[in-house]
């Protein structure tokens, strides 16, 4: 069995779990979208780019309403983050290009959710080749481009296909 490590995740796993505010929930709050990295509001999700990212256009979807298991979130919460995962699958492949994507979620802290108690969903772009040595010996990400930049990218592209899918929600 081949064992993958990352060392740089214990210092946010573990500094996460300080926290006392939820950062979902403190991001759903109105607020400047461009400073919290929100690229969209839907009804009941809103979509953010990840503030730790494994790779450049990692974002996220997460109900408003705070809750920690499918379970408890609505059906008209699930159907639209169904839909906006695909609006994000659609706008990663317009913008990066990826040669596939991880789309998921961790539910429970020992599954390995870093906030346990607000489900979201993971959605990345991945490529061939797109992890590399740094991480593992030098507890370091190569990103490409500044969080400020994906999200230029990422809103330019969500604003444009909203517009081209004529939805007045996801």
């Amino acid at each position: 069995m081949d064992h993958l490590w990352s060392p740089w995740r214990y210092r946010y796993v573990t500094r996460a779990t300080g926290q006392t505010a939820c950062i979902f929930c403190e991001k759903a709050a109105p607020g400047p979208d461009r400073e919290n990295l929100v690229l969209f509001r839907g009804r009941h999700n809103l979509v953010l780019l990840n503030l730790y990212p494994y790779t450049n256009g990692h974002l996220m979807i997460a109900p408003y309403a705070h809750v920690a298991t499918l379970e408890e979130a609505g059906g008209e919460v699930l159907a639209e983050m169904m839909l906006l995962i695909r609006r994000a699958e659609i706008c990663l492949r317009a913008v990066y290009h990826p040669q596939g994507l991880n789309i998921g979620m961790n539910l429970g802290e020992c599954a390995g959710a870093g906030v346990a108690g607000h489900i979201h969903m993971h959605v990345l772009p991945r490529w061939t080749g797109d992890s590399n040595f740094m991480t593992t010996v030098a507890e370091t990400r190569v990103m490409p481009e500044s969080l400020e930049t994906t999200y230029e990218n990422l809103a330019a592209a969500w604003s444009a296909a909203h517009t081209a899918a004529g939805e007045a929600g996801a």
